[in-house]
């Protein structure tokens, strides 16, 4: 009977002082003067506020400076239409090939051990290190009338270049990384116990994939199509080489931004932006929740 009163209040010891240590480690942090640390906040928020909060405010003033009527007939211009279906196109298109490369590439290097592998990580991690504007040349030199295939390609009639292929491909290339680089620490985090299971109990290495690893990786997937299709919307450099700046035609919603504020058309090119700035809104948002998923599943893991 004794012992059965000692246990419990033994536990309670243990975690009341577990609670303090824990208490005692905040506070310890906590070496900064009070001045100091309230210094240091308001220089934060300053510097989110002029760099961030202010250049959006400025965008939705600007661009709701003369009324909603002129922000809707704006966006309903035969030009900004053409430009915002141009850019959901182009982005599809970039997300889609990307999330295939992403899930083959993480898979791969995740799960397996291979010659090579350590290159196909730099490779990878490429496009992060090269301006847009240099993927964008090398894509002219390579399918422009001067390039490598450009013969090739007029005498078969294939236009890449100054069309939705160009765009699509440079778009691709600046946005490669994203879905990869989400999914490879994840992967590699979660280990192959699960699969091989998997695979002892009979399951095919597609079976395992889709009941098993993807079920395990989805928060990972969604966050790395998100950021994908956030950068691709938003491409400039790599787009503006290749596009050949066609009116209705090769503009996507960025270079029409550029083209119509060169124009001082600016209620026009601020609801264009306004778009953009909304999306960049929605993908912060997004992102969050997404991350928070990710931790939780990182926490149930850890235990």
């Amino acid at each position: 009977m004794t012992m059965q009163i000692a246990e419990p209040v033994s536990l309670s010891q243990s975690a009341a002082k577990a609670r303090a240590h824990a208490a005692a480690a905040r506070n310890n942090l906590r070496t900064e003067p009070k001045a100091v640390r309230i210094a240091i906040i308001a220089l934060a928020i300053v510097f989110l506020s002029v760099f961030i909060v202010l250049p959006l405010v400025l965008v939705f003033a600007q661009a709701f400076s003369k009324g909603i009527l002129a922000y809707l007939a704006a966006l309903a211009e035969p030009e900004a239409l053409a430009a915002i279906k141009l850019t959901l196109v182009v982005a599809t298109i970039s997300v889609s090939l990307n999330l295939i490369f992403g899930l083959v590439a993480a898979w791969a290097i995740a799960k397996f051990e291979f010659t090579g592998k350590t290159f196909l990580i730099t490779l990878i991690d490429l496009p992060f290190s090269v301006s847009p504007v240099i993927s964008g040349l090398v894509f002219v030199l390579l399918f422009g009338a001067q390039g490598y295939f450009g013969g090739w390609l007029r005498d078969h009639d294939i236009q890449i270049l100054f069309a939705v292929p160009g765009i699509a491909l440079a778009t691709t290339f600046v946005t490669f990384p994203f879905v990869a680089r989400a999914l490879i620490p994840l992967m590699q985090e979660q280990g192959t116990q699960e699969e091989e299971a998997a695979i002892s109990l009979g399951a095919s290495g597609l079976q395992t994939f889709f009941r098993v690893t993807l079920p395990n990786i989805k928060w990972g997937v969604l966050y790395g199509v998100l950021l994908c299709n956030a950068r691709a919307m938003g491409e400039f450099g790599a787009v503006s080489v290749v596009s050949g700046h066609i009116r209705g035609e090769t503009n996507t919603m960025p270079l029409l931004v550029e083209i119509l504020y060169n124009e001082y058309q600016f209620v026009a090119a601020f609801a264009i932006a306004s778009l953009l700035a909304m999306l960049a809104l929605i993908t912060l948002i997004a992102k969050t929740i997404l991350e928070r998923h990710l931790d939780e599943g990182h926490d149930i893991n850890d235990d």
